[in-house]
């Protein structure tokens, strides 16, 4: 039977993993019969089969004045925690509305009950889910916990971090997007989850550069001889960009050119300037793009071409994905897609989820050694080894992390929700 599938979030708009993810779902769930709605707090879905409620928007004023008080704070006062209630009353309203505007039969619920960015929609969500007066099933889709981030970790709310994130409900399935997620979360919260990865569509390779893209190497400022080493991250530390310096002064390759394609964001400009100055120490040349990459195609007020991630990666030589910590680690896929060799720090989810796969990558430790260093050198230099590498790590990716390997996923979940319901 055909479902009116609604998800819910703070924000579905951009290319931040929830928004990229979520739409894949639909996309699988679209191919199955079923229609999708939308409701956040920022939305570029269509308004047509979407409901924006602004207070849903984590960076909303209301959520901003109460995070702050909440968060590395050892109490909070009656004041929080009355704008709490209030705040999740009213959106708890408009959820019965936006269930009942679109005939709502399942809700997708992504991230909302995972990561504390807006307790009052947590509590909301978990409320409307337990009220007697819908018992709608849902899908809880978890990209990462309170419990993974430093800064979740000393609150005035641990009552409804117990409550809502997540919250034990039975006509509530969980799918998280790494084994050490599904395990914390039944060790923590003793609720089993399915484990469903993040995918590309490796059953439809991208096209060939276009015109649109065609000159961002000109763009960047490199010359046909130089190597296009990409970094497709934020400047924030957990990216560990200063790897990625260290890799270039050890190559001691004057054509290698460090390019990274995102700014700071709302974590402050403290670490680019560290790294700014590190790559002028060090005499590597960095490259930050940030400025002329967004979520769309456009023009900027000089007449200038935006691009999107995507226009960066068919023209790059090399990805370094340093990473410290990742929920899954996107780019890794997305540079496995445009067939181009990356450079990945084995972090735990890599470790556990990824490597044992068979990808055939150059990895490193959380340090470049000499063999990291061979390892680069001959993909940037021996064009046939770089070809049989993208190649074969492009055919694993499709047998685990394509399409299909989420379609039979969203299947038996669906699968679920019948057998209970009938």
């Amino acid at each position: 039977m055909p479902h009116n599938i609604g998800f819910v979030s703070t924000r579905f708009s951009g290319t931040d993993g929830v928004s990229l993810e979520s739409a894949k779902w639909a996309q699988i769930f679209w191919e199955e019969g079923h229609v999708s709605y939308w409701y956040a707090g920022r939305l570029d879905r269509s308004p047509d089969i979407s409901m924006c409620i602004p207070e849903a928007y984590f960076h909303h004023p209301d959520n901003e004045w109460i995070n702050q008080h909440l968060w590395h704070q050892g109490r909070r006062t009656s004041e929080v925690s009355r704008r709490i209630r209030d705040l999740a009353e009213y959106l708890k309203t408009t959820l019965y509305e936006f269930v009942q505007r679109f005939d709502i039969s399942v809700l997708v619920i992504e991230n909302v009950l995972s990561i504390p960015m807006h307790i009052p929609l947590g509590v909301a969500v978990a409320e409307f889910l337990a009220e007697t007066e819908t018992e709608i099933p849902a899908i809880a889709h978890h990209h990462d916990f309170y419990w993974e981030r430093s800064r979740f970790q000393i609150s005035a709310v641990h009552d409804y971090l117990e409550m809502a994130f997540p919250p034990r409900i039975q006509h509530l399935q969980h799918v998280v997007i790494n084994q050490a997620a599904r395990e914390d979360l039944a060790w923590r919260k003793g609720i089993p989850s399915v484990l469903i990865p993040n995918v590309l569509d490796f059953d439809n390779p991208p096209g060939p550069i276009d015109e649109f893209s065609s000159d961002v190497r000109g763009e960047i400022g490199l010359t046909a001889e130089d190597k296009f080493i990409l970094q497709p991250t934020r400047v924030v530390p957990r990216k560990g960009i200063e790897h990625s310096v260290t890799l270039l002064r050890r190559l001691q390759d004057p054509r290698c050119k460090l390019v990274i394609s995102h700014q700071s964001g709302d974590e402050g400009a403290e670490y680019l300037e560290q790294i700014s100055e590190l790559a002028l120490d060090e005499q590597v040349d960095l490259r930050l793009f940030g400025e002329r990459v967004a979520d769309l195609r456009q023009y900027d007020n000089h007449c200038r071409k935006i691009y999107v991630l995507a226009d960066l990666y068919p023209h790059a030589d090399l990805v370094c994905f340093p990473s410290l910590y990742e929920g899954f680690g996107n780019a890794l896929l997305e540079a496995i897609y445009f067939r181009v060799p990356i450079l990945v720090n084995r972090y735990d989810v890599y470790e556990r989820d990824i490597e044992p796969k068979g990808f055939r990558l150059p990895t490193m430790q959380g340090f470049i050694d000499r063999k990291v260093v061979t390892e680069v050198q001959r993909l940037l230099d021996d064009a046939d080894y770089r070809s049989e590498l993208v190649d074969h790590n492009y055919r694993i990716a499709t047998k685990y992390f394509s399409y299909r390997a989420l379609r039979y996923g969203l299947q038996s979940l669906i699968r679920n929700i019948r057998i209970a319901t009938d």
